[in-house]
């Protein structure tokens, strides 16, 4: 062996780079959402929805071999059992700019945004939203050709605990405009959305096998690194439950109907149980920073995907980035996760693939469009894109499919 080979860090064959984007945070003009009907309108976005031609050309400028996107159900059936055959249409198009560019799709079908009239129903928390969501999703995969990637449903446990717990999320901030059909926070309402989004799952997933056998189909799931402080018993234990609730529970109850696992990895959380506030028993590390405040912890990656071995499936890292305007962290952060997603893989973890957030510069939920995340700058008054200098260092490892240390 060449003794340089040594400071290199190979990929498997095939490995899968990209980077992932969601329809409602860069495609501009939807206007029938329960964000836009909560006043979070995101206007044009990035125009993806007209540029995506010339975006995709920036994903290969990236040396990508593969490409994460979300469609908008409110597009899709922006009234109840309507579809839309000439937003269905421009999807296919989407998707056939993807092939012509030799990028591999994957397709989300839902990334937290909902039709009005689905909300006005009670969303989620109604039983009947697992079959509208399937209807949704039969009429979707039947009509678009060429995909074999299918994520349902992106950060189940985000979506189903953030509107409840967070005033400014929908549909907690649609209370005084739609009354009791946004309810206000209570843990019987999660229950209820995380025990329908999981029927929602499996319930899509046999549509779509139904539809086409060969598809791979899975969620892209938002795990998280509780550490237990100073390794204490009473730490490790509340870090266990932690884990299981969070990180494992909607993977167990969906073990039987998922291809593959698609891990959003962000987060590292310190446990130190706080009697008198339990929310306070669970705080960012003391590591480097990024503009949001979230600890920038690399070894985080390679714990989560430790703990995803027991369900044997694939795994693709469908979203891991962070917010940095200056550009002056997002470079290093790259490589020191994928030092760790190798380390994993040595370790025998089946990681197929990895998909940076995000491509550019995009609408950031109830941040709007003050968090940078972008490999690509955008300036949202002229929407040009300026590719920053960690986008060099991405397009180098994909090209190489190797890191050099």
């Amino acid at each position: 062996m060449d003794f340089r080979d040594k400071n290199k860090l190979k990929f498997p064959k095939n490995f899968l780079w990209g980077t992932a984007t969601s329809a409602y945070q860069v495609e501009g003009g939807i206007k029938n959402n329960d964000w836009m009907a909560a006043g979070y309108d995101a206007g044009k976005a990035c125009d993806h929805y007209h540029q995506y031609e010339q975006d995709f050309d920036l994903a290969k400028s990236l040396n990508n071999n593969a490409h994460r996107f979300s469609i908008e159900w409110s597009r899709i059936e922006p009234e109840e059992g309507r579809f839309n055959q000439k937003e269905i249409e421009h999807y296919q198009k989407v998707i056939d700019a993807l092939r012509k560019r030799n990028l591999e799709p994957f397709v989300t079908l839902h990334h937290f945004t909902n039709p009005i009239w689905f909300f006005k129903k009670g969303g989620w928390t109604k039983k009947e939203s697992a079959e509208y969501f399937a209807r949704y999703v039969e009429t979707v995969v039947r009509t678009l050709k060429g995909v074999r990637f299918w994520i349902t449903i992106n950060e189940p446990l985000i979506y189903a605990t953030f509107p409840y717990i967070a005033p400014e999320w929908p549909p907690q901030s649609l209370v005084d405009k739609y009354g009791q059909v946004a309810r206000k926070k209570n843990l019987i309402s999660i229950i209820k959305v995380i025990r329908n989004l999981i029927r929602a799952h499996r319930n899509a997933y046999k549509a779509i096998h139904k539809i086409n056998p060969d598809a791979q189909v899975g969620i892209a799931k938002h795990n998280i690194y509780f550490e237990p402080y100073k390794n204490q018993l009473i730490n490790r234990v509340l870090s266990g439950v932690s884990r299981y609730l969070w990180n494992r529970y909607f993977l167990d109850k969906i073990k039987g109907c998922q291809d593959f696992i698609g891990l959003n990895c962000y987060r590292h959380t310190i446990v130190n149980l706080n009697w008198e506030n339990l929310k306070k028993s669970f705080s960012e590390g003391k590591g480097p920073k990024n503009d949001l405040g979230w600890e920038i912890y690399p070894k985080g990656i390679y714990k989560v995907l430790l703990g995803l071995k027991k369900y044997n499936k694939p795994i693709y890292i469908t979203e891991n980035g962070l917010a940095d305007a200056k550009d002056s962290k997002r470079a290093k952060f790259i490589t020191e996760h994928l030092k760790w997603v190798h380390k994993a893989i040595e370790r025998g973890i089946d990681v197929r693939g990895y998909f940076h957030w995000s491509l550019m510069d995009n609408f950031e939920w109830a941040e709007r469009f003050e968090p940078r995340f972008g490999l690509f700058e955008v300036d949202y008054r002229t929407l040009k894109r300026t590719p920053r200098a960690s986008s060099k260092v991405y397009a180098e490892i994909c090209k190489e499919n190797r890191l050099n240390l």
